[in-house]
């Protein structure tokens, strides 16, 4: 005789264990690497009583990355856990429409970075990007704002459309003293991967554009200087802000390819790539913040001061 087993028993395979323990160790560098971004910041917000509008990006995006990583863990951890009973547990809705908010926040924050440092350092005639140019200070907490809300609004609908597809395809059939659903997750997960997907095209769009803007504006004064003879700081400020768009343009096409694919393969049932995909997802805002303290003087020379006094600690024992 077959033994019951309750559907919210957890099931776990070895890919899947393995999988948790990489996202568990990504998770936790990705905080520590964040949280020194948010210190350093926060120190120098102490000490100076005010931060410029690079800062107030760098220092909300920090945040918003120390709060997805530990949300999207948590909800990783109970859903390998219990499976079936994270898709209808309202708990456990609410914890992935907070997951969601940080996600898209996170995406938002770093398209409206590269956005800053496009019309900050490239140089353009056109009246309205010299308008932009020099209304931008003040347009960043508004601009923020504006990608809190949005994320607000993507979490909350995402949510909604998840309630509809779990009300329109939820089964309930008893077995002994167990409840049973069964979900059909093409039409569960398709809306909310529809939803991701506009969110990450729209923010990699924005991406692009400051990558190719600040390319030509390079190039445009690259040329001027050769004409002229002369020689410009401006263009080292080119060169250290395409390095960081370059590299979250690079960063950001991976992610959208792992999305795409995660979304093809959760629909045909094909667990490694999606396992493989979201080992990737986890990895991206880590990797990015690296990318981000090499880029910025300040944090870099903090991360170096850090590393010498531990290296010294070491010749000393």
């Amino acid at each position: 005789m077959e033994a019951c087993h309750s559907p919210h028993q957890s099931n776990v395979t070895s890919s899947e264990a393995t999988a948790l323990a990489i996202v568990t160790l990504e998770a936790f560098a990705g905080v520590w690497i964040n949280a020194f971004i948010v210190c350093v910041l926060g120190i120098g917000w102490v000490k100076k009583k005010t931060l410029n509008s690079n800062e107030k990006i760098l220092l909300l995006l920090g945040c918003s990355r120390i709060s997805l990583y530990c949300f999207s863990w948590v909800y990783s951890f109970l859903y390998m856990i219990y499976p079936n009973y994270v898709q209808v547990h309202t708990g456990f809705q609410l914890l992935t429409s907070i997951a969601t908010f940080f996600n898209f926040s996170n995406l938002w924050i770093s398209a409206c970075l590269c956005v800053f440092y496009c019309i900050k350092i490239a140089n353009f005639r056109n009246s309205f990007f010299i308008y932009l140019k020099v209304k931008i200070d003040r347009l960043v907490p508004w601009l923020l704002l504006g990608c809190g809300i949005l994320a607000l609004a993507m979490s909350i609908i995402t949510n909604d459309l998840n309630e509809i597809a779990l009300s329109n395809n939820l089964n309930f059939t008893s077995l002994g003293n167990f409840l049973v659903e069964s979900i059909r997750m093409d039409k569960l997960v398709f809306p909310s991967f529809f939803l991701a997907g506009f969110g990450y095209a729209v923010s990699f769009m924005a991406v692009i554009f400051s990558a190719v803007f600040l390319l030509f504006s390079l190039w445009k004064h690259k040329q001027k200087m050769q004409t002229n003879s002369m020689k410009d700081l401006s263009v080292e400020a080119h060169i250290r802000a395409m390095k960081s768009i370059l590299s979250f343009l690079v960063l950001y096409s991976i992610n959208f390819v792992c999305l795409v694919l995660t979304l093809f393969y959760v629909m045909a049932n094909i667990n490694i790539v999606t396992i493989l995909a979201n080992i990737y997802v986890y990895a991206f805002p880590g990797v990015h913040s690296v990318v981000l303290i090499f880029s910025n003087p300040q944090l870099e020379k903090a991360l170096l001061k850090i590393l010498s006094c531990v290296k010294c600690e070491f010749c000393i024992k």
